[in-house]
């Protein structure tokens, strides 16, 4: 019994203190089961009753689907405050231009907009930021540095009350394969795959630039951002190409969940939400429809899956609405639906994507009032955890959106969550 005893003792010093807590919703004071809670550089859950216990830490990470995040010093109680982000996109130029972002800011004043969407890695490569990253500097990735100094930007948007979410572009990356050809897409005749826009993309089923990639969401991160979301993390959408491995599904999955699991990983020490952009279509198959994208295989590795949900992009339509700009809920609400269901997990961990541009492939209208207030509806209906707005030339106007004065009460759809993540 001594030497059991001596034993436990040994233990117990290797590991250190145990620290206990309970995580509750501030509003309601009910405890909030399945809450994320990091410390030492690893993920942990509460339990049913939002309760843990973990090895003693300096700080305790703590957050959870639809609510914000929170870093405490010690266990006991904790409380998160709900939180569903209602978002639009700048771009790096955008965020960084008095103008539009003075017009960003104003729609927060005075609309239900509460959250930036911002660029830091773009779709040519660049990177906005100056980051140490040695190869960054190398490929010329650094040539256009639009934040000064991007700890003070995201501290001052946090000092005005607004979520950030960093885009990081992750797989179409043109710097980045001029320097090293051997990890870009190639074609079936071993030249490397250029896409419409003259863009060259990194190969996924390579493992050696992940952490490029990772590394400046990692920047992303450090500097303060809410959220990291992946966009472009996905192969490219053409036929007659090739990868490092074969050009099947079990493949291209296995490497676009193995580059989210990896990043999640990577991220745990810094407790930032993490997103993953994926095609509309995504949420109608089965199959990955030759992109490595599937809900079911994605979910585990994300706090909010972003579905595109621009009506202008379903070409083919739906069953049963074969003109999307006439059906502007439905698109939004039956895909979500039929997302849900092959990833089975809560609606709060999905935030589409919404049309906020004018039409390019059907009759050419407007997105205004009616277009733009018909998908916020229908993603409100759903459950989802908000919503983002996308118009890629940054402008907004209050078209569709709630005024402050006249918002409700946000929806909140409660739902297990423990398919989440692993």
């Amino acid at each position: 019994m001594k030497a059991l005893a001596l034993l436990a003792i040994t233990i117990a010093l290797s590991w250190g203190a145990m620290v206990s807590g309970t995580v509750y919703d501030k509003a309601n004071l009910k405890p909030i089961e399945n809450a994320i809670v990091i410390t030492n550089g690893k993920e942990y859950r509460t339990d049913t009753n939002g309760s843990f216990t973990v090895h003693s830490a300096t700080i305790i990470g703590i957050r959870a689907i639809g609510y914000d995040r929170k870093f405490y010093k010690t266990g006991g109680k904790m409380y998160l405050n709900r939180f569903i982000p209602k978002a639009i996109y700048l771009s790096s130029f955008g965020a960084t231009s008095s103008k539009i972002m003075g017009n960003a800011k104003q729609l927060i004043k005075t609309t239900q907009i509460n959250a930036l969407v911002i660029d830091v890695k773009m779709d040519r490569g660049q990177i906005a930021f100056r980051t140490q990253n040695a190869v960054a500097n190398k490929i010329g990735a650094q040539e256009v540095i639009l934040f000064k100094d991007i700890k003070k930007f995201v501290a001052d948007l946090h000092n005005e009350g607004i979520y950030t979410i960093a885009r990081i572009v992750s797989f179409k990356d043109t710097p980045f394969v001029t320097a090293f050809p051997q990890y870009g897409v190639k074609t079936t005749d071993g030249s490397l795959f250029k896409d419409k826009e003259g863009l060259y993309w990194i190969d996924a089923s390579h493992t050696q630039p992940r952490d490029y990639i990772i590394s400046i969401a990692i920047d992303a991160a450090a500097a303060g951002f809410d959220e990291v979301q992946f966009d472009y993390v996905r192969f490219p959408d053409r036929k007659g190409i090739k990868f490092s491995v074969e050009n099947n599904q079990a493949n291209r999955v296995k490497a676009i969940s193995g580059f989210l699991e990896a990043a999640r990983t990577r991220l745990t020490p810094y407790n930032v939400f993490i997103s993953a952009d994926i095609f509309g279509y995504v949420g109608w198959h089965d199959a990955d429809i030759e992109i490595g994208q599937r809900v079911d295989a994605l979910a585990p590795y994300v706090d909010y899956l972003s579905p595109m949900l621009y009506p202008s992009g379903f070409n083919a339509g739906i069953p049963g609405f074969p003109d999307p700009v006439k059906a502007n809920y439905e698109i939004v609400k039956h895909t979500l639906d039929k997302a849900l269901t092959k990833s089975g997990n809560s609606s709060l961990c999905y935030r589409p994507w919404l049309q906020a541009f004018k039409d390019y492939a059907f009759d050419r209208r407007v997105y205004g009032e009616q277009e733009i207030r018909d998908q916020i509806r229908a993603s409100e209906d759903f459950g989802s955890c908000g919503w983002i707005l996308w118009n890629p030339r940054n402008v907004y106007t209050g078209a569709g959106l709630i005024h402050l004065n006249k918002a409700p009460t946000p929806k909140i759809v409660e739902k297990n969550c423990d398919k989440l993540a692993v």
